[in-house]
């Protein structure tokens, strides 16, 4: 008797508790005319027993990045509803007021590990302390009553393990015209969902703790086809309209690319699918995602840039050396590291090639290890406040710096580009265009200020008005030398104390005395003074 039931029984009065238990036994008649001992009929009863608010047994999570809009009515609406126990906000280090205001408004707020939705989503999973999940997007409105008791009443009834929310409007752009198709072809069990990439659902903790959370915008259709395969119970139930924010046209183009991405690769583990052309597609894509063209389309009007240098100045290690002893490839990187012999190029190429056969997998659970030097996050989360655009620059590879640009919630990350042919390295790398020179003879071949001149000449009608570096090490000076403001921290190299122009810092809680104060915010119908 599932747990619902038992306390509907403990409500009733006795007589007719007792009576319940033995139709559901077999000692009554339970056609729909079997009368009750107070009157009415069964078909009645099961009405009004599906009518009956719920105790309050759910965690609503709700993953927000800079939702300060909206955050506090959806908390708020949350909390109003009878079957929510806690409402969890796992805040992206929103550069907003957003976990303020949501813990202002009664919720539990929990800064996420990792950012992107996927990774606050798995936070959720992991912190909630009730069994029954719903999440909830921070940026809804038009929310009617009774949506959190409503997608939680399959679960409670054990009717279903994992429910998609429908909305009363149609799918999107990105739902109507990849994600429904693609579902049609490679997973027609699941093609009658009206939202298939819609962020409200509701799910058995035991069951999400099992499945893989995508990073990006492929998360939800992720978990949906995930929890199909797994055996899981999938429904779906109507909780009328709601209202999002609109995504950009940029990240409709980029959502569509990922959430082809994460069905396809579905299809392939399900057998549906032979997908060696379709792999080189993604290797393609990730290409694009470290192009400087692409993080131009984001600069959305900033014009002042703070440049850090992944390895040594993120974290106190250097990937290459952590990726050598995780493959057993230490003794060999160690005859090629830093060695005066080579130029920069030829030397990534060496060092790419000691990590050919390795998998993608290696590559990411090893960028994912190291720990983070204390105070880079509070850094870039002031200077994202403060109206910089953040960026990771590594000499390695971007794989792994994409992974830690989200790990200390940075806007972009620049590297070069190791390739993969069905997530096996073939050990061939490719220099990103960023670092090469505008034209021939300017600076170095290979060199991490060259990023900075593109920005600086790329600019258009919102030019470049401040740089930033921080830098730890030779392969950062030239970089260093050209930002309006320069920091070696915890310097390897001698010279770069002695280097006229840079600032010598020890740690990041030095740096962050010196970040601007964040820009006022200019309340509707008043005016900033001149």
């Amino acid at each position: 008797m599932n747990d619902l039931l038992q306390r509907i029984l403990r409500a009733l009065p006795s007589r007719l508790s007792r009576w319940f238990k033995g139709l559901r036994k077999g000692q009554g008649h339970a056609h729909r005319e079997t009368a009750l001992p107070h009157g009415g009929t069964v078909e009645a009863f099961a009405r009004g027993v599906a009518e009956l608010p719920l105790a309050a047994s759910v965690t609503v999570v709700i993953p927000a990045l800079n939702e300060a809009k909206r955050i506090a009515s959806v908390v708020a609406f949350a909390l109003a509803d009878p079957a929510t126990a806690e409402v969890l906000v796992i805040d992206d280090s929103s550069i907003d007021d957003t976990a303020a205001l949501a813990r202002a408004a009664g919720a539990r707020v929990v800064t996420s590990t990792m950012l992107g939705k996927g990774a606050s989503m798995h936070d959720g999973a992991i912190q909630a302390r009730q069994e029954l999940l719903v999440y909830l997007d921070g940026d809804l409105a038009g929310l009617r009553p009774g949506i959190i008791s409503d997608l939680a009443r399959p679960l409670l009834a054990d009717e279903a393990d994992f429910v998609k929310a429908r909305f009363g409007r149609g799918g999107g752009r990105v739902t109507e015209l990849t994600a429904k198709p693609m579902l049609k072809v490679f997973f027609p069990e699941l093609a009658h969902l009206g939202q298939p990439l819609g962020g409200v659902i509701s799910a058995r903790r035991a069951l999400l703790q099992q499945l893989a959370f995508e990073d990006g915008y492929g998360v939800d259709i992720g978990l949906l086809l995930d929890a199909q395969r797994s055996g899981a119970r999938v429904a779906e139930v109507d909780i009328g309209s709601l209202e999002h924010d609109s995504q950009p046209l940029l990240d409709l183009t980029v959502m569509a690319n990922e959430v082809a991405r994460v069905i396809y690769s579905r299809a392939r583990s399900a057998g549906r699918l032979n997908v060696d052309q379709i792999v080189a597609m993604y290797e393609s894509q990730r290409q694009a995602a470290a192009s400087l063209d692409f993080i131009l389309t984001r600069r959305r009007g900033r014009q002042r840039l703070l440049l850090v240098d992944m390895d040594g100045a993120l974290t106190t290690t250097r990937f290459a050396v952590e990726l050598a002893r995780a493959s057993g490839q230490e003794q060999a990187l160690a005859q090629l590291l830093d060695s005066p012999a080579d130029d920069t190029a030829a030397r990534s190429e060496r060092i790419a090639g000691l990590f050919r056969f390795v998998h993608k997998q290696q590559f990411e659970r090893v960028a994912r290890a190291p720990p983070r030097r204390p105070g880079g996050v509070e850094v870039i989360n002031r200077m994202r406040r403060a109206g910089f655009m953040v960026g990771v620059l590594s000499d390695s590879y971007f794989v792994a710096a994409d992974i830690l640009r989200r790990r200390v919630f940075a806007d972009f990350a620049l590297a070069h580009t190791m390739h993969f042919d069905s997530d096996v390295c073939n050990g061939q790398v490719k220099v990103n265009p960023a670092f090469l020179p505008l034209r021939e003879g300017d600076g170095l071949p290979v060199c991490k200020s060259h990023v900075l001149r593109r920005f600086r000449a790329e600019g258009g009608e919102q030019p470049l008005l401040e740089c930033w570096a921080v830098g730890d090490n030779l392969n950062d000076l030239g970089l260093l030398r050209l930002a309006d403001r320069a920091f070696a921290i915890d310097p390897k190299a001698p010279e770069m104390r002695r280097e006229p122009g840079i600032i010598v810092i020890e740690s990041f809680e030095e740096l962050l005395a010196r970040v601007p104060a964040a820009p006022a915010v200019v309340q509707p119908g008043t005016a900033q003074a001149a």
